[in-house]
């Protein structure tokens, strides 16, 4: 993958096909919704094993019933295909 920053209608076509993700200030964001804080420290953790695997590490934030994941490759400035792959293998959670 070459993590290319993809523009606004690139980022839109990509966004059709991941469910509840969106885009704003130049990261990829969902927040997730779980029944109680373990529940959603459970998801995190799952997360960082995804982001290690990947060595891309989204900015999450969580606490009880929710987590927010921000996804964006910051050496290349905003949004990449990269971002996406990401979100992609969190949705397979």
């Amino acid at each position: 993958m070459e993590r290319r920053k993809l523009n606004p209608y690139e980022i839109g076509e990509k966004l059709a096909g991941l469910t509840g993700w969106g885009e704003a200030d130049g990261f990829l964001r969902k927040r997730f919704e779980f029944a109680n804080f373990s529940d959603s420290l459970e998801f995190v953790n799952k997360v960082g094993e995804i982001a290690e695997r990947h060595d891309h590490h989204p900015d999450i934030t969580f606490g009880w019933g929710y987590a927010e994941i921000a996804l964006t490759t910051h050496d290349r400035g905003g949004i990449t295909d990269f971002d996406f792959a990401v979100a992609g293998d969190i949705e397979s959670i």
